[in-house]
């Protein structure tokens, strides 16, 4: 059902469209590039929203990776792939709140402008490969996975930039703080929502096996 409704006009699905296969390229190549823009940056500006961003980024690159491997597959190992995508965000999410609580407790004062131009940097990127990606949004849970990680990282750079204001209106380190523990809460509700998919198109495959 989910192979018919991605259809295009020739009969082809999104699986065997070779559109699809191009996006995710570009995609896997503007994500791999925004990881070595932002750890770097994010170190320099000693920003933990940035360096959760740019590990976001380099989460993406191996997740387009994987769909990219799995594409032409049966539905079943596509299911599989999206499961352990849901894994990959599951344990970004989860590290990127450690790594908040740490930063709150030693006390951290990230450069704003930094923070604020490397974010506005990203969300054009994001955004780029969102709107580039949304065609297939509403596809298999692999192509699901693809879709909400793309759209949290376009919600995540919104939140980066916002929390340089807030770094740079009060001087604190808070806000910067604040908004990676965010993100990583958009990280965890995504790995759940995509978990929940692919455990819908394994029992589907399962089905079809059985019948």
């Amino acid at each position: 059902m989910a192979d018919q409704c991605c259809a295009g006009k020739s009969g082809k699905t999104a699986l065997n469209d070779p559109r699809w296969r191009r996006v995710l390229w570009i995609a896997l190549v503007v994500n791999a590039a925004m990881f070595g823009v932002e750890i770097i940056a994010g170190v320099a500006a000693d920003s933990r929203a940035l360096q959760a961003d740019a590990l976001d980024f380099l989460g993406d690159s191996a997740n387009y990776a994987i769909s990219l491997g799995v594409a032409g597959m049966a539905i079943g190992w596509r299911a599989r792939a999206a499961l352990l995508k849901a894994a990959t965000m599951l344990a970004f999410g989860l590290w990127v709140f450690t790594s908040a609580v740490w930063g709150f407790v030693a006390g951290t004062a990230p450069e704003a402008e930094t923070m604020g131009l490397i974010g506005a940097l990203a969300l054009v990127a994001n955004v780029v490969v969102a709107l580039m990606l949304y065609r297939w949004r509403t596809g298999d849970a692999n192509m699901r996975s693809v879709w909400v990680c793309s759209r949290n990282d376009a919600i995540g750079n919104l939140a980066v930039m916002a929390a340089a204001l807030g770094v740079f209106g009060t001087g604190q380190g808070w806000p910067d703080l604040l908004v990676a523990a965010i993100m990583a809460g958009l990280a965890i509700w995504g790995s759940i929502d995509v978990f929940r998919h692919a455990r819908s198109d394994l029992s589907a495959a399962a089905a079809g096996e059985a019948a």
